[in-house]
């Protein structure tokens, strides 16, 4: 009889930095959009693990506000294929990284 073996499973960081088994596409998508808005905003100083994934993006210790939503807005409609085309939705979507990173998955075009 063969002996069946269980795989490996790899260990990384989840978007929180904590160790996690695996990477899900949502979080490998948290962890981009993480450095996305790092960037554009030029936000320095700061690692993807600083950020908690769940917490309130506008108002938060990043000192993201509305001005920054908007521009935003545009790189992930540009970026992404999706539409976020009121200020209703908007609240929802920037709600946090995950909510973000969950609209983008469930309404991405390209």
């Amino acid at each position: 009889m063969e002996e069946v073996r269980p795989e490996k499973a790899s260990i990384g960081k989840s978007s929180n930095g904590k160790a996690s088994i695996g990477s899900s596409p949502i979080e490998k998508l948290i962890d981009e959009l993480k450095k996305k808005v790092l960037d554009i905003l030029n936000i320095q100083d700061v690692s993807l693990s600083d950020i908690d994934s769940n917490a309130p993006m506008v108002g938060n210790e990043l000192g993201i506000d509305s001005i920054d939503i908007l521009e935003l807005v545009t790189v992930i409609e540009q970026d992404y294929g999706v539409r976020i085309d009121n200020k209703e939705l908007g609240r929802k979507v920037f709600a946090s990284f995950t909510s973000l990173a969950q609209y983008i998955a469930d309404h991405r075009t390209s």
